[in-house]
């Protein structure tokens, strides 16, 4: 081995043995992250948009009402045209199922992506301190100045400013939740007049108060030590798991670069420090990989845009396994990974059953209950009468107008029920029915039949309900 391998050996060594030396934040230091731009701070505020995306959601309007709406008290989910009773609840299952191996896929291949632009406290927290960093300086030194400056005229009237910002992020953040489960504008007009029921001021209050103090004021130390999903992510990763890195054997040793100079001796790192700059957990991603790293890649923007300025190739902090990292050839590709290929199976299969369920859902629910306690009643005319209770639910948003019949058992007529029957929509109407056969249509025993809902003022809608009927052997 030459002795500049010996060196940077030696060097790489030195690294791995500061992870020894990882500091974790535990709020004792104020983080004030550096912005800049780039491609991953693009990314990370489209990943960001979707939360907006998701708040405007209670306000879009379909057929003269809300599009989307988690309505509680009638229990049912409707969505545009869809609507979702507790009957199909199989299908929420597998949609939440979805997004849980989703989120645990991701994290096996990518790290936190979740964490880094989809966090509900990561987003609300990266507006905050944009708000905060316009205000009050855009770097720690600035937001030092600004603390430690007397109080004046000025001064204060910043601090007012972003408080009453933050304050009414906080409180539009509670009334959109609040949103999802009523009507959104009559709920805007009754907080303005004082008459929204208890429910919606406890929504507002508790998501109000809460996104204000951690978003304002606990901001990553949420992540450390009270999100629990921050705690177990770690354990999925693995050595093929490609996550924020610092390529130490190409940076070091590092050293500061003069105007002008390249040293062949020191790596590619000059120790600017902006990649802790812009780290808005403020971790030194050199150390290794942390347990407060997010995955954001903001990192990566930062050391890009050094290596522009000292014409020096991309890359000394990028998207990497640890086996890229240590030259190991049984790097593995995505698609031959045992884990990757179980979840996406996973994935797959819930994915099926979201889109059958959806494509199959029924706009109502039909229901034959047979009377057990008699199975069966011999009636003076000689005919067997069977006894049932027949549920229709309705799912749609208009009432449906229902006339039952019995087909499929020769002579079979119903009895004791209206000619129609008047459904309400998100009702159930149970109806009881009295089926009489004459026996000598009869074999004995079981015989099948088959039981119609007809609905009058919209016949693509109809119902079937396969049965049995019951007569003496």
């Amino acid at each position: 081995m030459s002795q500049s391998q010996g060196k940077i050996t030696e060097d790489v060594s030195q690294i791995y043995e500061e992870v020894s030396d990882w500091h974790v934040n535990a709020g004792e230091q104020r983080i004030v992250a550096k912005r800049m731009k780039g491609r991953f701070r693009l990314r990370k505020w489209i990943g960001m948009s979707v939360w907006l995306i998701l708040f405007l959601g209670p306000y879009l309007r379909w057929n003269g009402q809300q599009a989307i709406l988690f309505d509680i008290p009638n229990r049912q989910f409707n969505f545009f045209d869809l609507t979702v009773f507790p009957q199909d609840i199989w299908m929420l299952s597998l949609t939440l199922l979805f997004f849980a191996i989703l989120l645990a896929a991701v994290t096996s291949v990518a790290g936190r992506v979740f964490c880094g632009y989809f966090c509900f406290q990561t987003v609300w927290t990266d507006i905050y301190t944009f708000i905060e960093t316009r205000i009050e300086g855009d770097s720690p030194q600035k937001a030092k100045k600004f603390k430690e400056a007397p109080l004046t005229i000025n001064k204060l009237s910043r601090v007012v400013f972003k408080h009453s910002l933050w304050l009414l992020i906080a409180l539009l953040t509670g009334l959109s939740f609040a949103a999802w489960f009523t009507d959104a504008y009559q709920l805007w007009h009754d907080y303005f007049t004082l008459k929204a029921p208890v429910p919606a001021w406890i929504a507002l209050a508790v998501f109000g108060v809460f996104t204000y103090i951690f978003a304002g004021f606990m901001r990553e130390q949420v992540c450390f030590w009270l999100c629990p999903y921050a705690r177990l992510q770690g354990v999925m990763y693995d050595q093929d798991t490609v996550l924020p890195a610092y390529d130490a054997e190409r940076g070091e040793p590092r050293g500061k670069l003069k105007k002008g100079q390249m040293d062949d001796a020191k790596g590619s790192c000059i120790d600017c420090k902006v990649c802790v700059a812009v780290c808005p957990t403020g971790i030194d991603i050199r150390k290794g990989q942390q347990e407060g790293c997010i995955t954001c890649g903001l990192c990566i923007d930062a050391c890009d845009s050094i290596m522009d300025k000292t014409n020096q190739d991309r890359g000394l902090i990028r998207y990497a396994s640890y086996k890229e990292l240590q030259h190991d050839r049984n790097v593995i590709p995505m698609y031959r990974r045992p884990r990757v290929i179980i979840y996406g199976m996973i994935l797959l299969a819930s994915l099926a059953g979201v889109i059958y369920g959806f494509a199959t859902l029924s706009p109502t629910e039909f229901q034959v209950l047979h009377e057990r306690q008699p199975l069966f009643v011999r009636l003076s005319d000689g005919s067997i009468q069977n006894k049932y209770t027949i549920k229709l639910l309705n799912k749609t948003q208009n009432p449906i107008n229902v006339r039952f019949e019995v087909n499929g058992l020769e002579g079979a007529s119903l009895h004791g029920m209206n000619d129609e029957v008047v459904v309400e929509p998100g009702k159930v109407v149970p109806v009881t029915a009295l089926v009489r056969v004459p026996e000598a249509n009869l074999n004995g025993g079981l015989s099948p039949i088959e039981f119609k809902a007809d609905v009058l003022n919209n016949e693509a809608i109809s119902s079937t309900y396969q049965s049995m009927f019951m007569a003496p052997k």
